[in-house]
């Protein structure tokens, strides 16, 4: 089951040692709070912004805080957006050393009649047969957001582009994209290529994050090729001061979205809108979003990655608890004005069996701003417990079935 944890020691006053109560913070002048809800997802965000948008949402690069939401895990076509999980997986190959950007590809005839010129959609314009490095075909993909590109990488890399959406599909899994579907390595309309706003953000994080060699590319303004220059699609490049990424997609089913980023001052932000009528409404919801959280928002300091925020229980173990520290500092975007109120959730799922590794990953600690989730970092162990004595599991044994028979009988209430 999930156990929620608190700030109290161990002796705290505990309910049978299985329910403790809930982490509240106050930041600034915001009064601390406590719920009881169960930890659920999150909601439409109250934060005076009206978003165009049908999908949105405003994320901190570094500490993942999310400061605007709007049916962020709602599930949409993400057109040429989609063209970030590819590059991901290409910059992937590239740091495991499996593939080096001198490595060149021929232009097969389907991705030259399905995704070049022939094909009427955006292009690098590469000529059927022609021999492509694996660097210019990552220049065609994000600065011109070729669809023979990515086909050509696609193909290339895996023999057909329908392995590649296999390992593409793997690759999303592998760093927490749980929810989003590929069918292709370009975004053009299929039913099966879906992506919500969050994951998109957590995506262009995780590049940024990832990639430091890799993602100026996306801030790029022009790419020449085959004598053919093409600018940048991306518009906040030329309208918004440390705007550097990332990119726009297009197709009927999916309406107009872009994928942002920008720095100002030292923070750097995501922005991602989707479902969009027009192209200039995209730009500017943007542009909107970006702008508000650069005025409103700041960084602050909840827990060090030292820090002891909480106890987990533990089922047979020499102790009854191990503490536990965030696997990274925990940070979290308020606003300048001190008016939130944060409301701090360690959930798990316990008692945790004996024995416990110093280090393990035990659960997460989940901030809430208000009804919405505003970061979560995953806890783990501060130190190890080993397996207790035959009189300690015999002991924690019959609490366990005490707990369940009661919990049994309050079901039946």
């Amino acid at each position: 089951m999930a156990v929620l944890t608190s700030l109290l020691s161990p002796r705290s006053s505990l309910w049978r040692g299985l329910l403790a109560g809930l982490i509240a913070i106050a930041i600034g002048a915001g009064p601390v709070t406590a719920a009881n809800q169960s930890v659920q997802g999150a909601k439409k965000d109250d934060s005076g912004f009206e978003a165009q948008a049908p999908s949105a949402i405003l994320v901190d690069a570094e500490s993942g805080s999310v400061l605007f939401e709007k049916n962020a895990d709602e599930l949409r076509a993400p057109s040429s957006m989609m063209k970030l999980m590819t590059v991901e997986t290409v910059f992937h190959l590239l740091k495991t050393g499996e593939l080096q950007l001198t490595q060149e590809y021929r232009v097969s005839e389907n991705a030259w009649r399905n995704g070049g010129a022939p094909a009427g959609g955006s292009t690098m314009f590469a000529e059927i047969h022609s021999i492509i490095s694996v660097d210019n075909l990552l220049h065609g993909a994000i600065i011109q957001s070729g669809n023979d590109s990515c086909m050509v990488l696609a193909e290339g890399i895996a023999g057909s582009e329908a392995a590649f959406v296999e390992q593409m599909t793997k690759r999303a899994r592998e760093i927490g994209l749980t929810q989003s579907t590929f069918a292709n390595s370009t975004g053009l309309p299929n039913p099966d290529n879906k992506m919500s706003v969050r994951e998109l953000a957590k995506l262009a994080r995780h590049i940024i994050l990832t990639y430091p060699e890799y993602y100026p590319l996306f801030g790029e303004k022009e790419f020449t090729w085959n004598k053919i220059r093409q600018t940048n699609r991306n518009p906040l490049l030329n309208a918004m001061p440390g705007a550097d990424g990332f990119k726009t997609g297009y197709t009927k089913e999916g309406g107009y979205g872009m994928v942002g980023s920008a720095v100002q001052n030292g923070m750097r932000l995501i922005v991602v809108v989707n479902g969009l009528e027009d192209a200039d409404d995209r730009a500017s919801e943007a542009k909107k979003l970006l702008e508000w959280g650069f005025r409103n928002f700041e960084s602050r300091s909840l827990f060090a990655n030292d820090a002891t925020i909480g106890y987990a229980r533990v089922f047979g173990g020499e102790k009854r608890y191990v503490p536990l520290t965030p696997a990274e500092p925990v940070r979290v975007m308020v606003r300048k004005n001190g008016s939130d109120k944060l409301i701090a959730r360690i959930v798990y799922q316990g008692p945790v069996p004996a024995p416990v590794e110093s280090g393990q990953r035990i659960g997460m600690v989940r901030v809430w701003r208000g009804p919405n989730l505003a970061v979560e970092v995953p806890l783990k162990a501060a130190e190890a417990d080993p397996v207790g004595s035959t009189m300690r599991r015999a002991l924690d044994g019959a609490s366990e079935l005490a707990i369940g028979l009661v919990r049994a009988g309050m079901a039946k209430l």
